[in-house]
């Protein structure tokens, strides 16, 4: 492959619902390209973008492919996304690094949840969308139900360049009306005849093209001065307004393909060629710093990594697009996120897991190198003279959570390894080990998402794994305050241990005054402040320690002890275990001995009376609330609330969005370990939620007591 410059190359991220066609589409525009001489099958498993075993084992995307094809003396680079919600991490990626994103529908079902899902992120990052309509050969196809939707959701900016004349077994041609000819093919599909207008379909293609001359006008001052003046445009001034509408979003063209037959693909690769603008043409990048860097083959050198993969007998492969100057083989650079030298030994263009090796690529491409010695996803390596730094990359939460454990405790190391390196490949993987729940938690996006992790450890790493729920973050604290004092003593020849603490505890709260009076069982307790300590908890929330010993009684020396046994218990509260959060403790009296006392008899007579005061203070436990969102059919809108509501769901709001309903909830995170699940099988696989962590908020009298009861039990196990 040739040298493209940045005025000749064009990136393009494939995305759409799961089925609606991508990867066939990919595969038909290898082929029109001449990258490959067959086209392969998904149900063959023997397609360019889908390659990796777990992708041919279930018949879907996983990863997100880069290919290329050379076009009319143009390199179009794409990125073919995964559909599935559950893998959102690729479309997200691919959005980044590419200018354009083909948005493919299923004629059948038109504009699904997966469309709007992976619409919003082209808003979110200012991205132009042509919509493709595809399997237009389908019987339940329609697509003017599917054009109507479109322009119900996304208004007028949706223009067709394309309708098909018939629909269904029986279609074989489509009317250009940018073009104003009509295309037909032969059932192998390929290279169309192409043909006038027949005399039946002159009308309806005329108004089309009349709709299509306004819209490629309105955006550009100069095209519209001429429409004035001459009442239409030819095709080029047509192609330069189109052009012009894409990039500031002011036009969503349509076209037509039946991926599966080869046909209309050649047509749809020669208007991305002629009309989807090149790298230099877009908005530029910016750094971390805010700092604005051009696409400029002659400034300096400047390689985002967006995307790792490890494939066997190779090792890392590691993709990345040049934002500014150019690399060559063997050029030294710096990793300004790691701080390490690499060398690139070499450049590759690629086609799935097919490498074509290049000696040069410019700003604006996208490029593979392999067996970097350090070398990160989401790292830059920069030439001398320069710092950059990019992190424009930002991934969704995750919404499906589960513990993981290798079923061979000898292989519990592996397993880590492997899920630290697994995550370089999908990052809306994260991985946890969990100090506070003693489990390794493993999130993800979906159910879906988490199984093809599975299958991967077990099938091409050979460790059996399980799952099972996580358990959940709880927190305890107090809502009342109370009184204890504690002695630890102990005499087992020569120096013994000795230390006695008097303490009070109450609820805390950002502002309290300083402690004044209490009192318990008919006595008061002045308290005379000497020091206070606030200290912002790991886990959240504050643990406020104030010094009131007066006298003498307990030496200054042994405060931090008294502090430390009280923090111990913090870590594994009285009730359940849980983190304990937002007390105050007010440590007002004790006792010393002139030869046993010491810091470990302090910091257990603070620990216990600690945790004798808890238990009288009104004790709850707090349980994660999350703020969770869920887009929905109308149809399913009140089984999906229904399902919310037994889960303990708080619905906040809801908001209508053209035949989508928006739910808005407060949701226990205990009851959202199965909601991923459920929802798809609700609605059909058509909603999709996110959620995000709130707040604390203290449990139900009832679900607190089922959980005291089995923590009791636990411990009893134990």
């Amino acid at each position: 492959m040739k040298v493209y410059q940045t005025n000749e190359i064009k990136n393009i991220a494939i995305l759409g619902s799961s089925g609606s066609g991508k990867t066939t589409l990919a595969e038909a525009m290898l082929y029109e390209g001449g990258v490959i001489k067959r086209r392969g099958t998904i149900d063959a498993g023997n397609t360019v973008c889908d390659y990796f075993p777990v992708e041919k084992e279930y018949g879907y995307s996983v990863f997100s492919t880069v290919f290329s094809v050379e076009w009319q003396n143009r390199k179009l680079n794409f990125i073919d996304c995964p559909g599935s919600d559950d893998f959102i991490g690729g479309a997200v990626s691919a959005l980044n690094v590419t200018d354009t994103a083909l948005m493919v529908l299923n004629a059948q079902y038109g504009v699904e949840v997966g469309t709007i899902n992976q619409f919003r992120y082209t808003e979110q990052f200012n991205k132009p969308v042509i919509f493709i309509v595809n399997q237009l050969d389908n019987d339940k196809a329609d697509y003017d139900g599917t054009v109507a939707q479109l322009k119900d959701r996304y208004g007028s900016k949706v223009v067709q360049i394309q309708y098909p004349v018939n629909t269904g077994t029986a279609f074989n041609a489509v009317v250009d009306v940018l073009k104003m000819k009509m295309y037909r093919w032969k059932p192998e599909g390929g290279v169309p005849e192409v043909l006038d207008i027949p005399a039946e379909e002159i009308d309806k293609a005329t108004e089309l093209h009349g709709i299509l001359v306004e819209a490629a006008a309105e955006n550009d001052d100069l095209l519209m001065e001429k429409f004035f003046e001459e009442g239409s445009l030819s095709e080029d001034d047509m192609r330069a307004g189109i052009s012009a509408g894409l990039i500031v979003r002011g036009m969503f063209p349509v076209f037509c393909v039946c991926a599966e037959k080869d046909m209309c693909v050649r047509r749809t690769l020669e208007f991305l060629g002629n009309v989807v603008p090149t790298v230099d043409r877009m908005p530029h990048v910016r750094t971390s710093d805010g700092e604005d860097v051009a696409p400029d083959p002659d400034g300096p050198a400047s390689l985002f990594f967006f995307k790792t993969t490890i494939e066997p007998h190779i090792g890392q492969v590691s993709y990345f697009k040049v934002i500014s100057g150019k690399v060559k083989e063997g050029d030294d650079l710096l990793n300004a996120d790691r701080g390490s030298k690499e060398r690139i030994a070499q450049i590759f263009s690629v086609a799935g897991q097919t490498r074509s090796q290049i000696s040069e690529i410019v700003a604006g491409d996208i490029g593979v190198t392999v067996k970097l010695k350090d070398v990160r996803r989401g790292n830059t390596l920069n030439g001398k003279g320069i710092d950059y730094t990019f992190d424009f990359i930002k991934y969704p939460n995750p919404k499906y959570r589960r513990a993981i454990r290798a079923v061979n405790e000898s292989e519990a190391e592996k397993m880590s390894e492997l899920l630290t390196r697994m995550r370089e490949e999908d990052p809306t993987w994260l991985v946890e080990q969990s100090k506070e729940l003693r489990q390794t938690i493993v999130s993800g996006q979906g159910e879906f998402h988490l199984r093809t992790l599975k299958w991967r450890l077990e099938h091409n790493e050979k460790i059996a794994i399980e799952f099972f729920e996580p358990k959940i973050p709880y927190r305890e604290t107090i809502t009342k305050s109370a009184r204890a004092d504690y002695r630890h003593k102990k005499q087992s020849g020569g120096a013994g241990q000795f230390g006695e603490v008097h303490l009070i505890i109450e609820p805390y709260y950002d502002g309290m005054p300083a402690p004044d009076v209490y009192r318990f069982g008919g006595q008061e307790y002045k308290m005379s402040v000497r020091d206070t300590q606030v200290i912002d908890l790991d886990w959240g929330g504050k643990l406020v320690f104030v010094n009131c010993i007066v006298g003498g009684a307990i030496d200054t020396r042994f405060l931090p002890a008294i502090l430390k046994g009280i923090m111990a218990r913090m870590e594994r509260g009285p009730l359940t275990g849980s983190y304990a959060r937002d007390v105050r403790i007010m440590v007002y009296d004790g006792k010393m001995h002139p030869v046993d006392s010491n810091e470990i008899s302090f910091m257990l007579a603070g620990r216990n009376a600690f945790s004798t005061a808890f238990k009288e203070a009104g004790p709850k436990i707090l349980e994660p609330i999350y703020d969770v969102e869920v887009s929905v059919p109308a149809d399913y809108l009140g089984d999906v609330m229904s399902d919310l509501q037994g889960r303990r769901a708080i619905i906040m709001g809801m908001n209508s969005e053209k035949g989508y309903e928006k739910l808005l909830a407060k949701v226990p995170l205990k009851e959202m370990s199965t909601y991923s699940t459920s929802l798809s099988s609700i609605a059909g696989g058509r909603a999709s939620f996110v959620m995000k962590f709130a707040s604390y908020e203290l449990v139900p009298a009832d679900v607190q007591d089922k959980l005291l009861k089995a923590y009791e039990e636990s411990k009893e196990e134990d």
